[in-house]
C-alpha cells in the first residue's frame, strides 16, 4: 500500500472537449474552426493524493483461486468500482475563529465512478448527481444514455460532413452496453472476454487471466493489446482518445460488421498522436507506478 502525494497520472486536453467537444488536432473542421495544433495536456504537472493498493489475486477471486483455466474462465473476471462518502450532516459555527464544524449522522455516497468520464460524458447533466449517490447495479436506468450518446449525435454536428456515417447510425449503441455495462462476452473478440453477467452496472471490468504486455499500446483493446483499457485501466492508457473512438462508431462493427466507422473517427485523439504509442508523461516502472511528486519549493518548468 502507498498514499501519499504522487504526479497526476491522468492526461487530458480538458479546456478542448469538455469545452465545446473540439479537438485540437483537426479543430480546424470544427463548426467553430481554428487552427490545428497539438492538443494541451490539462492536468500537467499537477500532483494528487494517491492511495495504491497492490492486492494478491487469490484475495479477488470469490473462490480465494490465482490460476485460471485460460481467458474464457468466468472466474478471472471482476468488477471494480470506488466510491466517496461524507456524513449526512454538517454544521457549521461561523462565530468560533476558526470556524467549528461538527459532522453527524449516517454515511452517504456522494460519488462514484468505474469506468473513466462516465459520469461526466455518458450520465446528462440534470442525472449527475442522481448517478453519484447510487450503487452500480441500479444503472439500468441509465442504460438509455449508453445506447444513444448524445456525443455521438453532437459529433456530426460539431465536425460538418466529417462523421456523415456516425450521423445516419440511428440504432442502439449495444457495442458501448458491452464495453461501459456488461463487459465484453465470448466470441465477439477472438481470445478476450470480460463478461460480469447481464447485471447492466458501470464497473472497469478485468480478465485477470490475461497477463501485462511485453509491448503496451496506450489505445488498449482497440490498439490491439488485450491488457489495456476496457480490460482494466493502466495509468498510461489513453482513455479519453480510447472512449471517443468507440463513441464516434469504432467498436460498432463488433456488434454490426456492415457498418463503416468515418475514416476520422479512427484518427480522433485527444492529446498526443497515439500513433507514437506514448504517453505526455513518465511513470516508474514499479509500484505505485505513479511518479514522484513535483517539489512545492521549485515549480517546474
Amino acid at each position: 500500500m502507498f498514499a501519499g502525494q504522487r504526479q497526476e497520472g491522468f492526461y487530458v486536453d480538458l479546456g478542448s472537449i469538455f469545452d465545446l467537444g473540439a479537438l485540437r488536432p483537426f479543430q480546424n473542421l470544427h463548426l467553430i474552426p481554428l487552427p490545428a495544433v497539438h492538443g494541451v495536456n490539462g492536468t500537467k504537472k499537477l500532483n494528487v493524493h494517491t492511495i495504491a493498493l497492490q492486492v494478491p489475486i487469490s484475495d479477488l477471486t470469490r473462490d480465494g483461486s490465482s490460476t485460471f483455466t485460460g481467458s474464457a474462465d468466468p472466474k478471472a473476471v471482476i468488477g471494480v468500482w470506488t466510491a466517496a462518502y461524507r456524513r449526512a450532516g454538517l454544521i457549521r459555527d461561523s462565530g468560533v475563529v476558526p470556524d467549528a464544524t461538527a459532522e453527524s449522522g449516517p454515511w452517504v455516497q456522494v460519488s462514484r465512478l468505474g469506468n473513466p468520464l462516465f459520469n461526466e460524458v455518458i450520465v446528462p447533466m440534470s442525472k449527475k448527481d442522481a448517478w453519484n449517490a447510487l450503487p452500480p447495479s441500479a444503472d439500468k436506468q441509465f442504460v438509455q444514455y449508453v445506447q444513444h450518446p448524445e456525443l455521438a449525435g453532437l459529433l456530426p454536428v460539431l465536425y460538418p460532413g466529417v462523421f456523415p456515417n456516425l450521423a445516419a447510425l440511428s440504432a442502439s449503441r449495444d457495442d458501448l452496453q458491452a464495453i461501459l455495462l456488461t463487459g465484453i462476452p465470448t466470441g465477439i473478440i477472438a481470445g478476450f472476454q470480460n463478461f460480469t453477467g447481464g447485471t447492466l452496472a458501470d464497473m472497469l471490468r478485468l480478465n485477470m487471466a490475461i497477463g501485462p504486455s511485453g509491448s503496451p499500446n496506450i489505445l488498449g483493446l482497440i490498439g490491439g493489446d488485450a491488457a489495456g483499457y476496457p480490460n482494466g485501466r493502466r495509468v498510461a492508457d489513453d482513455v479519453v482518445t480510447i472512449e471517443l473512438r468507440a463513441v464516434a462508431g469504432v467498436t460498432y462493427p463488433l456488434i454490426n460488421s456492415s457498418f463503416t466507422p468515418d475514416g476520422a473517427a479512427g484518427a480522433i485523439f485527444d492529446i498526443e498522436d497515439p500513433a507514437t504509442n506514448k504517453p505526455p508523461l513518465n511513470y516508474l516502472k514499479k509500484f505505485p507506478y505513479l511518479n514522484h511528486p513535483f517539489s512545492g519549493f521549485k515549480v517546474p518548468a
